[in-house]
Formats: structure tokens, sequence, C-alpha cells
């Protein structure tokens, strides 16, 4: 399965997510490709080189596009999590997506319709012109993570007008405090996947730097196995067919396992008690996205 990640504006944390997500994966292989146009992080955090990575990658791509290439050109993070590290710098990332996204595709596909395998890939800020949305076209889910504050939701809520279009499972993921949870999936017209902790000492481990737990002990390690354990539920047809009755408890959020809100119950300290500007009001979602019309994750469900 092929799972994509990504924000729209600020730095709500996609990579340490994508990072978690990946060492936190139930029962198969996981590999993360770090495709922010941007640039990489992860071969600076960790002290590696960034080749091989994406770049070789984009360059053995054009010669061939057998599966085995991703794991030839990725490396191993601590707990052997094997990466496709991005390089530093925005042009040579933004020329290796452009050629994988041309060249590359059957591969990346190949891998992520091995049973026993799931790609993530860390996009970044993306918009409808970023060179890694031909990577996220098609992807089985995909994630976009931003906070909960009245500024990233306004920018959140353009993205999700074309996010239902690359993907047949999209989701909002709310990182750390701010407005409510049923209160950003009743304004945005899309479910909220997950909510996730602010909790420094995790992601510093995830990020590299010690003085923190890791990602079997941490809160956002356990948020993120939740996370993990939702959408392999939701995209494996063994694990999410069993039964009607197994259908209906999850669509009912009734499910024992089901992910707690990390949200505060109410608007939070500071932030105006009005809707968050730029978000549609009202009964009606924004326009182009409507929950009837898309399949979505939510809640552990498959909302139609």
């Amino acid at each position: 399965m092929l799972v994509g990640l990504c924000s729209v504006k600020g730095s709500p944390g996609v990579t340490t997510t994508a990072v978690a997500l990946a060492a936190r994966w139930p029962g198969v292989d996981s590999i993360l490709i770090e495709a922010d146009p941007a640039g990489g992080d992860l071969a600076a955090r960790f002290g590696l080189s960034s080749t091989p990575g994406l770049v070789s990658l984009a360059a053995a791509a054009r010669r061939s596009h057998d599966p085995a290439l991703l794991a030839e050109h990725s490396q191993a993070l601590p707990g052997e999590l094997r990466v496709v590290l991005g390089p530093l710098g925005a042009e040579r990332a933004g020329a290796a997506l452009e050629v994988l996204g041309a060249r590359g595709l059957g591969l990346l596909r190949a891998v992520a319709t091995d049973p026993e395998s799931v790609v993530l890939v860390d996009a970044g800020r993306v918009d409808p012109t970023s060179p890694v949305v031909p990577l996220l076209r098609g992807a089985d889910a995909l994630l976009v993570l931003t906070r909960p504050q009245a500024e990233d939701l306004s920018h959140a809520a353009t993205l999700l007008t074309v996010i239902p279009t690359w993907s047949r499972h999209p989701g909002l993921v709310l990182v750390g405090p701010g407005y409510p949870r049923a209160e950003v999936e009743r304004e945005l017209g899309i479910p909220v996947v997950a909510t996730l902790p602010h909790d420094p000492r995790g992601a510093n481990v995830l990020c590299g730097r010690s003085g923190g737990r890791g990602p079997r002990r941490s809160a956002l390690g356990h948020a993120a196995a939740r996370l993990a354990n939702q959408i392999h539920t939701l995209l494996d047809p063994q694990v999410g067919s069993d039964t009607d009755q197994k259908i209906r408890t999850m669509t009912l959020g009734t499910e024992s396992s089901a992910e707690p809100d990390y949200s505060p119950a109410a608007t939070p300290a500071g932030l105006p008690a009005q809707r968050a500007p730029g978000i549609a009001t009202g009964d009606t979602a924004i326009p182009g996205i409507t929950t009837a019309r898309h399949s979505s994750v939510g809640n552990g469900a498959v909302h139609r």
C-alpha cells in the first residue's frame, strides 16, 4: 500500500510523523521516501550521507523499473527503518521528483502493491503544482497534517478542494492543541483521522536527538501506532473485510481500540470563539468536498 503525508503551510511535523508511522506500522515491511520538494532533513538529523537516496533512485529509474531499486537506494535509520533520503536543497530535490514522477511511478507502485510492504511518502508542503504530486496521485491514503489553529486551518482548506482527486482515502491529522476535532470536521467537511499530541521529547528521538523516549514508549509513538493500525485495517482486504458486523462497528466509532482525541473539549484559551476565518460556515462543507461523495479515512471507517 502507498500512504502519503503532506502539509500546506507551516511546520506541523510531517517528516517526524512519517518516521513515527513507518517505525510503528504493523505486520509488514515499511519503507519511507523523503520526497519533500524543499529538500530533505533526515540525512542531517541522523548524520548520514544523502547518497544513496532520492537523487540516485531517480537516476536509476531512468534505466530500470525494477522494484528492488527502492530498497537498494535506501538507508537504515536506528531501529533498521529503511528510508530513501532526500537531498539538501530544493533544486536537486525538485529535479529528482520530476524524474520519478515521469519514469519511476511503476517501480513505486510495484512495491506498494506487494501485500508484505507499505511505502510512505513524506511530501512536505505541497500545492497542486508541486513536483511531488505525481507520487501522491492514486495513493491508497493521503494524510494532510495541520495544526488546529485558525491560520493553519484556513490554508489547509485551500488544498482540501483537490486532495480527494489525488487519493481515494484523504484525511486530516491534527497536531497539537487548538480547535476541537468535531468542529474542524464539521467546517472542513473531511474526517479527522487522528489527533497527535504535542510531545517534544518523543519527537526528539524521531529527529535523531537524544533526551526522549523512543517511538515504542512515547506518547507520539503510541498515537502513531494507533493511526498506522487504523489505516492498515482500512486498506488491507484481509483485515478490513472480515464481516459486515466488523465494518458496522468501526463505522459507528465503537471499536474498542479507537484512537482517543487529544484535542481539548472546548475552544482553547487564546483562540476566538467564532469559527476559523477562511473556512466555510453553516451546514455545508467547503465547495468541492462533501463526505457523501468521496471515500475517506476517518475514525476507522470508510465514509461514503
